[in-house]
């Protein structure tokens, strides 16, 4: 199953390989920007321009 980066804790963020060592930096965006509504607004988040593939499949935005 696919990981929601929207509802996901920094840990679980963490156990995805394509995001290991980030998942803190998605929540705080999160939390200051709001829900994601395209994975491809990962490059925003600091440290993750263009290291995430947007059609990562362990990924989705719920």
């Amino acid at each position: 199953m696919a990981t929601d980066i929207n509802t996901a804790t920094a840990e679980q963020l963490d156990a995805v390989p394509a995001l290991k060592g980030h998942g803190f930096e998605i929540v705080r965006y999160r939390e200051e920007r709001g829900r994601f509504t395209d994975l491809r607004q990962l490059d925003e988040v600091p440290g993750l321009a263009g290291k995430v593939d947007p059609d990562e499949p362990a990924l989705r935005v719920g």
